[in-house]
């Protein structure tokens, strides 16, 4: 099992090749995806749209039903967000910054015909709670275990991407029982240097944090500096929209208050990574600026038990590559 008979880790960062800081610094700046974010700034962003409980959206053809529930919290009570969809196994979806459910729709309806998935909006984000409370990964990840367990749901598959990876990792762990496989996405693991991590600095920092509370300017340094291939514009003008809600930029900024990304790197290695016994998926993109890909060789050392699978992508594959992130996700989810 994951976990078991692996290496043993030191606590040191590992120096990012040259190739992997300049990718890092420049950046992909795809022309069409630069000139798409350029269009959306021109134009404006309309209002994102107000869901009610139980309102149907369509997509592509699927139908996912929008759902508010509260859950309990450590003396909180949290109002979640989310849309459902398909029968079958539970697959629960999680994003991470600065997306939303919506990140999900261009391989939801494939998803969808063989799980019931559940694509949440993180606790901050979206339609999902935002007042202050308990803004650590873990304290959130134990939040959406309460939420599972209010649906009345036990076990259940894992999808995470960036930010929802580090609490589905606390997920994972500290649920193991219930996790049945984990497709870990798009972050640091054995690995980590802070030169890939400018983001951390950006976001808590006084002179440029203010980015949090501006989704555009949010989105043309992350879809454009961070995408191989280019975004469609709709999906982009929706991932925008539900960055604008009131308030989201506040609540976010309470994870980067909460905890540090040397942190999150510490706890897996050290606490977390021992205890996953669930199959694993690391899916990466095969450009990501922050997460060279020689930063994931040798993973069998450490979790025999997990494979690493590369998607044709930037840091956003799920969006940019819909088709060949489904091409690596479905067969493992599915038991191979």
């Amino acid at each position: 099992m994951p976990g078991e008979g692996t290496a043993k880790m030191d606590l040191e960062y590992r120096q990012p090749g040259a190739a992997a800081l300049e990718l890092m610094r420049a950046g992909h700046n795809h022309p069409a995806m630069v000139a798409t974010l350029k269009e959306i700034a021109a134009e404006g962003v309309p209002p994102a749209p107000e869901n009610a409980d139980g309102e149907v959206e369509d997509i592509g053809g699927l139908k996912v039903a929008h759902r508010f529930v509260e859950a309990p919290g450590e003396s909180e009570t949290v109002r979640w967000h989310f849309v459902e969809a398909g029968e079958g196994p539970v697959l629960l979806l999680m994003h991470g910054i600065p997306e939303s459910w919506c990140m999900w729709r261009p391989i939801l309806p494939k998803l969808a015909a063989h799980f019931r998935c559940i694509a949440i909006d993180l606790k901050g984000y979206g339609q999902s709670e935002k007042r202050p409370g308990d803004y650590r990964h873990e304290g959130v990840a134990d939040q959406v275990v309460a939420l599972m367990d209010t649906l009345g749901i036990d076990r259940f598959h894992l999808f995470s991407h960036d930010r929802g990876t580090v609490q589905a990792d606390f997920i994972a762990a500290k649920q193991a029982d219930r996790v049945i496989r984990y497709v870990r996405g798009s972050q640091h693991l054995i690995h980590f240097h802070p030169d890939l991590a400018p983001q951390e600095v950006m976001f808590t920092n006084l002179e440029t944090r203010g980015i949090l509370q501006d989704s555009v300017k949010m989105f043309e340094w992350g879809f454009g500096r961070l995408c191989k291939h280019p975004i469609d514009k709709p999906q982009v003008v929706r991932a925008i929209q539900e960055f604008s809600r009131p308030g989201t930029g506040v609540a976010v900024e309470r994870y980067f208050q909460a905890s540090t990304f040397r942190k999150d790197w510490i706890d897996r290695r050290t606490r977390l990574l021992p205890a996953w016994t669930a199959p694993m998926l690391i899916l990466q993109g095969d450009a990501e600026p922050p997460m060279p890909v020689e930063n994931y060789a040798g993973l069998e050392d450490y979790l025999p038990d997990a494979r690493v699978e590369l998607v044709d992508g930037g840091h956003f594959y799920v969006e940019e590559n819909p088709s060949d992130t489904l091409a690596k996700v479905l067969p493992f989810l599915l038991g191979d």
